[in-house]
């Protein structure tokens, strides 16, 4: 199993993080690790797109400008095409 070292820890959050632990009954770093999962599979379905609690997620929800609805479903985005050589190629146009 793999080891973290955190160095300069605020001391702050490491009597609050100990305080959670002893309400959960768990130690410190098993408190540790249970949030770092809660975290981390919260920023993957974040990043994924799904929701988390049976609603729909957040780009399902968000409202688009009426200019990039249109261009959206025009097709704009559709090609595949890496913006970076887009702008590369803006670049050495000019």
């Amino acid at each position: 199993m793999a080891t973290i070292v955190i160095k300069s820890f605020p001391e702050d959050l490491h009597a609050r993080l100990k305080v959670v632990a002893a309400a959960h009954r768990r130690s410190v770093t098993q408190e540790t690790i249970h949030l770092l999962e809660i975290a981390l599979s919260g920023e993957a379905n974040l990043v994924l797109g799904t929701p988390t609690n049976g609603q729909s997620s957040y780009w399902e929800r968000r409202r688009l400008l009426p200019e990039f609805e249109e261009a959206l479903h025009g097709g704009a985005f559709a090609g595949g095409t890496d913006s970076t050589q887009g702008i590369s190629d803006e670049r050495d146009e000019r």
